[in-house]
């Protein structure tokens, strides 16, 4: 049976930085024996410190803790929350001879468990129906229509990041030149996701001026022709209220001109306007990857996101000394029984995250080296065989969980894609990449004679050494929303 500390603890895996702050808030009010420590927190004056009153997390070791407690941790089915790895920083890589321990390279201490903030987090259903209340905000609107638009994989990625680049306004501030330089793919394919994106609702959204914005609520009109987009090209002209100007520069008489701009009138300059709440926060990653000498990547928690709690020992001396009835020394015991689980708890927490961080960084170390076409295929189980532990608390890990990469920051889930085997019985491919190689083929499509099928396109892959079926080529095309080979010929017949 999973007792009610053990199921705290899995609990506090699967939360995410914001979530963890709110509910470390909640049991710092509810356990007077708990503290937080701020950086510099130093005795009185004339009051030298003493150690032995208050524990850091990284000082409470579990012999500490009553019996029952070190029983429960060392349950089997959930042996692998509390696995031995130390905190720190670790390396990942084929060069470098460093200290071990179980099995990983580790590299020198970091300071990894720094003080937070947060706010009260009373219960779950509160917070829930706090969601409900509030009004969404344009980032969550946007990423709802994200979850169900069929991108997936590296354009998933691309998107996330388009997705932080919009303002409150709805108007994306990104620059597309640095976002493709930063995910090593190519600037074509940032556009083409960005075309995807502008499809989203509010029409308007991810406009990168006004002219594009007010253009993009035009096309879905079916008003925007040529005197349209001479108008929207000369709004330096229409501020200044140079009508003469405007007619010549679009070709209209003063009547047309006239009903243009109550066209324009009528649109929203500001499509993001209309949703409530606060901007969007800045995603904080729970831990780092920094590249190192020799090809090796290193990986470090995020000390910012790790709050440092302590045990109060001088306050618990004085309050169990005065003690005078069973229910009083009762309850101190269990304050005391509940902080040093907590903190101990957070510690783990925190090793296991690097854990997991670390063998996701070692398994996709081809993908921070050159881009999303060498991401190669991982699930959950690969992760759990490699540092000991189970599916269930990877996927834990995972969840809700960012790495900050040189190529940019990404849900830890991002790193697991599905694998499509090599025909010539080399090394797997990952689903994206194999996505990517189908997109890549398409886009190189020039005339109406060159289309490619399904069929084609299952050649050429498997010349490449991608065992891949025709019924997987046109999954996949249809998930990235592109037509069929026939629809692409009318087409490109149409253009010419």
């Amino acid at each position: 049976m999973i007792t009610p500390q053990l199921q705290q603890a899995i609990k506090l895996l699967q939360l995410s930085s914001v979530e963890l702050d709110a509910y470390l808030e909640g049991e710092l009010e509810r356990n007077p024996l708990l503290q937080r420590e701020e950086s510099g927190e130093a005795g009185g004056e004339g009051e030298p410190e003493t150690k032995a009153e208050s524990k850091d997390i990284s000082e409470v070791s579990l012999d500490e803790a009553p019996d029952s407690l070190a029983a429960d941790a060392m349950d089997a089915t959930h042996a692998d929350l509390y696995s031995d790895a130390s905190p720190g920083e670790r390396s990942t890589g084929d060069g470098g001879a460093e200290p071990e321990v179980d099995g990983y390279q580790t590299g020198g201490a970091v300071d990894w468990s720094k003080a937070g903030s947060g706010g009260s987090f009373d219960a779950d259903a509160e917070g829930f129906e706090g969601a409900l209340q509030r009004a969404k905000t344009l980032s969550e609107h946007l990423y709802d229509q994200l979850a169900v638009c069929g991108l997936a994989g590296a354009d998933h990625a691309i998107a996330l990041v388009l997705i932080d680049g919009v303002d409150e306004g709805g108007y994306l501030r990104a620059d597309l030149g640095e976002i493709a330089d930063r995910l090593g793919c190519d600037l074509v394919r940032v556009e083409v996701v960005l075309a995807r994106l502008q499809g989203f609702e509010p029409t308007g959204v991810f406009g990168r001026d006004v002219a594009e914005c007010l253009g993009l609520q035009l096309k879905e009109r079916n008003r925007f022709d040529p005197a349209m987009a001479a108008l929207l090209a000369n709004l330096d002209l229409l501020a200044r209220r140079d009508m003469p100007a405007l007619r010549k520069a679009c070709a209209v008489d003063e009547d047309d001109l006239r009903e243009m701009i109550a066209e324009l009138r009528a649109l929203t300059p500001r499509p993001g306007a209309a949703f409530g709440g606060e901007p969007a926060s800045p995603v904080t990653p729970d831990a780092i990857v920094r590249e190192g000498s020799g090809g090796m990547w290193h990986v470090e928690l995020n000390g910012d996101t790790l709050p440092k709690l302590l045990v109060d020992q001088r306050y618990h001396a004085r309050v169990s000394g005065g003690a005078r009835s069973d229910t009083d020394r009762t309850f101190v015991a269990d304050c005391l029984a509940s902080a040093n689980w907590l903190v101990r708890s957070l510690d783990q927490r925190a090793k296991t995250i690097l854990k997991v961080a670390s063998e996701i960084v070692r398994q996709q170390d081809g993908f921070l080296a050159f881009g999303v076409e060498h991401l190669r295929p991982l699930n959950l189980k690969t992760v759990a065989d490699a540092i000991g532990m189970h599916e269930s608390t990877v996927s834990r890990v995972t969840s809700n969980k960012y790495l900050a990469t040189p190529r940019g920051v990404f849900e830890m889930k991002f790193f697991f894609t599905a694998a499509i085997q090599s025909s010539d019985g080399g090394v797997a491919h990952s689903a994206e990449s194999v996505r990517h190689k189908i997109r890549a083929l398409i886009d190189a499509e020039r005339e109406a004679e060159g289309v490619l099928s399904d069929d084609r396109i299952v050649e050429i892959l498997n010349e490449a050494g991608v065992d891949v079926a025709r019924r997987t080529v046109a999954k996949y095309r249809e998930a990235m929303r592109i037509p069929s080979s026939v629809e692409r010929r009318r087409r490109l017949r149409e253009a010419c």
